[in-house]
């Protein structure tokens, strides 16, 4: 390994690589950092070298990493003075201030360098960026790699850094953002808990890293209450995810029970179509049941937040989404079995195509209709309340993702919230009138693809279970 350092040095030593960036040092701007790390980031990658080098200045530790055959991971352990690999067969580098554990995804070859530094500034002003003196330590962490853009990643970068905090702070993992020119911590997970002595940043790309301090003046009292409060909230989005798939259970039950009803309503066997009648109502009722439950639920963990413990919740959720809608088949048949049998779908037609589901316009109407205006006006506003949420957690958001990031990331939410509130039924009031032919088409389309919407919002929630460590209360709350 080649190490080369610019203090003290001879003649030689002022090599071609070393001479732009002692310049660039001595020369840095304090009201301009930003400009002065985009700068360091150019001239450590454009850096031509031979070999592994390491360099070291009076706050600045890099090494240039040459990859040599085929690229399977590596691991960088770096103090004040000095940096290096785990893959150069040495120990680690004594009073290690940062290790990086970088993946194999990057794929490196020969012709990309590979560069990592950590540059320690505390006479830089960030106070045009609102992050002031919090950064820790005043240090940063670059990684890139020579010609190649980095970012999401499967395997994620792991930067773990010794770290010592008090009770009146907390961290947060963040990147500098080239282009707001300001600090952002989209794509990056903080993984620490308070009393560990290192704090690791787990990110899906590569740029200049930094551990923001923001003032948490919380006691020892309240951290343990929130841990609690944050091990609540986990086991909430566990129950959120079961009246999901109850919703889902529900929808399936529907298209099981649709779809041969035309065909046994073309058969001779009342006793068929009585039963598909019957189970088509219940599964509709369910599915409205359900829906209404999804908006219960909603409103409990954005409204209620905290004081909303229920004992056996899920079960007593269950005997509503499914109870409630078999009372009130069972009264319907008890009362008038001829209530179900064969139907036209257009009564104006006497040859009309025929399925089996309700025969009595009045019970229709009254046990589907009206169930569902009600759980379709209660479903609207806590769309809205929903809506209101975010726009005032976006008040309180200080150092977070990018406006377009954040407006997408929005914008699924709102269209997974809409698909599980059942919105889309909705449009059944608009299909009367002139807009009778394109509520129709809409409401035939919306809804028929009202599963596979539902699944893609499993995948999102399931992935994002996955990625996500254990974080502050208050950030489990927004993100369920």
């Amino acid at each position: 390994m080649k190490r080369m350092k610019s203090q003290g040095s001879n003649n030689g030593s002022r090599t071609k690589v070393t001479a732009p960036l002692e310049e660039m040092l001595e020369n840095r701007n304090h009201d301009n950092p930003i400009k002065v790390i985009q700068t360091l980031a150019r001239l450590l990658e454009e850096t031509e070298v031979n070999e592994t080098t390491s360099l070291s200045f009076s706050n600045l530790v890099a090494y240039l990493y040459k990859p040599k055959g085929p690229f399977k991971g590596l691991k960088i352990d770096a103090s004040e003075n000095e940096a290096r690999s785990m893959r150069s067969g040495t120990d680690s580098v004594m009073d290690t201030k940062v290790s990086i554990q970088l993946p194999r995804e990057l794929d490196a070859g020969s012709e990309n360098t590979i560069v990592f530094c950590m540059f320690t500034w505390p006479e830089a002003n960030w106070s045009k960026h609102e992050a002031s003196d919090e950064l820790y330590e005043s240090r940063l962490v670059g990684l890139s790699v020579r010609g190649k853009n980095i970012s999401g990643l499967q395997e994620r970068v792991n930067i773990t850094l010794a770290f010592t905090v008090n009770e009146m702070q907390k961290p947060s993992c963040v990147y500098l953002n080239e282009v707001t020119n300001d600090f952002s911590t989209d794509g990056c997970l903080t993984l620490w808990e308070p009393g560990q002595s290192n704090i690791t940043c787990s990110c899906d790309h590569l740029t200049y890293f930094a551990v923001l301090m923001v003032s948490a003046p919380l006691s020892q009292t309240d951290l343990q209450i929130l841990t609690y409060i944050t091990q609540i909230e986990k086991v909430r989005a566990d129950i959120s995810m079961k009246v999901h798939i109850n919703l889902a259970i529900a929808l399936i039950l529907l298209n099981v029970h649709f779809l041969p009803s035309q065909t046994v309503a073309a058969q001779y066997s009342k006793e068929l179509c009585f039963y598909i009648a019957v189970s088509l109502h219940y599964s509709l009722l369910a599915t409205f049941s359900w829906m209404a439950l999804e908006g219960l639920h909603l409103y409990l963990l954005l409204v209620r937040v905290f004081n909303i413990y229920i004992r056996k919740y899920l079960l007593k959720l269950s005997v509503v989404g499914w109870g409630l809608p078999a009372v009130i088949v069972a009264l319907v048949v008890i009362f008038d079995q001829s209530s179900y049998g064969r139907v036209p779908l257009d009564t104006t037609y006497t040859n009309s195509t025929q399925i089996c589901y309700i025969r009595d316009t009045k019970v229709k109407m009254v046990t589907t209709v009206g169930v569902f205006g009600l759980v379709f006006l209660l479903n609207v506003i806590m769309l809205g309340v929903t809506v209101r949420r975010i726009v005032s957690l976006h008040k309180f958001k200080k150092y977070g993702q990018s406006d377009s990031n954040r407006a997408k990331k929005d914008i699924c939410m709102l269209l997974g919230v809409t698909t599980l509130l059942g919105i889309t039924w909705g449009l059944v009031f608009f299909s009367f009138g002139y807009l009778t032919m394109t509520g129709l088409y809409l409401f035939c389309i919306l809804n028929s693809l009202q599963g596979f919407f539902m699944f893609l919002w499993f995948l999102m929630s399931l992935r994002k279970k996955g990625a996500l460590s254990t974080k502050s209360s208050v950030t489990s709350i927004t993100n369920t």
